[in-house]
């Protein structure tokens, strides 16, 4: 399946109000990032597409914000949003696990992508990724749909995990890079009122690894 053109017809075919994820108020994805963003940090918002965090964080006035998504159309109806303040952030167009990162972040901040890659390769990609782009001290927010969540999303299969489990994961793919730090879990109302859950993990990266 080519991801690119099928998350570009999703945002394309419906009006993002209508999409599952959609928040008119990312509070909780808004919150931790004032916790653990920095005066005049630098954040990055993986898969961010439409979502209005950015909007929100450029109120506290971040040092560079970037958003990076697969779909160029989700994107699109940010900068479109944003209008003027569009030129404060860096736009990304790029399957995140071919990424390459030209500087690091001080928070990773990750609504519901991890979750799609069901291939252990690509989460090793992912992860790496990740590794390369966060710094020494730095925040990674990761938030999948939990273990009661759906096993599907937009037509494709995800993979649930529990706080311990996507903790695991990261040992094992990463050893000796991410602490976790602490974990929420979330019940979002989708626009048409199901009820999806996620599990909301924080992690720090260790300033020294072995």
């Amino acid at each position: 399946m080519d991801l690119s053109r099928h998350w570009n017809s999703v945002y394309a075919s419906r009006d993002e109000a209508r999409l599952t994820w959609f928040e008119d108020m990312p509070e909780m994805s808004l919150a931790l990032v004032r916790q653990h963003l920095p005066p005049h940090g630098a954040l990055i918002d993986v898969g961010g597409g439409a979502s209005r965090l950015v909007d929100l964080v450029l109120d506290e006035e971040p040092g560079a914000i970037s958003v990076l998504d697969l779909s160029a159309e989700a994107l699109a109806i940010t900068q479109a949003r944003l209008g003027a303040r569009a030129s404060q952030v860096d736009f990304i167009v790029a399957d995140l696990c071919a990424w390459t990162p030209d500087r690091t972040y001080d928070v990773w901040h990750d609504r519901a992508v991890f979750h799609f890659l069901t291939d252990p390769d690509d989460q090793q990609r992912y992860l790496d990724r990740l590794d390369k782009s966060l710094r020494p001290g730095g925040v990674a927010v990761i938030a999948t749909f939990d273990l009661t969540g759906p096993d599907r999303c937009s037509n494709l299969p995800v993979q649930r995990y529990s706080p311990e489990t996507l903790a695991a994961k990261m040992e094992r793919l990463i050893p000796g890079r991410l602490v976790p730090v602490h974990a929420l879990r979330h019940a979002h109302q989708t626009p048409g009122g199901h009820i999806q859950n996620l599990q909301i993990s924080v992690f720090r990266k260790l300033e020294t690894h072995s």
